[in-house]
């Protein structure tokens, strides 16, 4: 499974980018992004930023992978996914 994760782009040439997620830093294309500055916050995914995010979506995708984490080792994981507790998953319209 291939994950994307929410990293800062932390220097930039226009054609790749420097970004950070915790404590790693990677070199990734921005190529598919039309505006790709310092600070912005990208969705990397293959080691290519495939779209801008806003802070709080950031922050939710980072919450998710910090639950996954917790889950996989074994720990409670029930903060990070708190709104989908006690709901049944629904179907998007389209599927039903």
């Amino acid at each position: 499974m291939c994950l994307g994760l929410p990293m800062t782009i932390v220097e930039t040439d226009g054609i790749t980018a420097l970004c950070e997620y915790g404590n790693e830093q990677r070199r990734v294309s921005v190529m598919l992004l039309s505006d790709a500055s310092v600070g912005a916050k990208v969705l990397v995914h293959i080691d290519s930023a495939v779209r801008l995010l806003d802070e709080n979506e950031a922050r939710l995708i980072s919450e998710a992978l910090d639950g996954l984490e917790a889950s996989l080792n074994g720990q409670d994981c029930d903060r990070f996914f708190a709104d989908l507790i006690g709901h049944e998953p629904q179907l998007p319209e389209h599927l039903r």
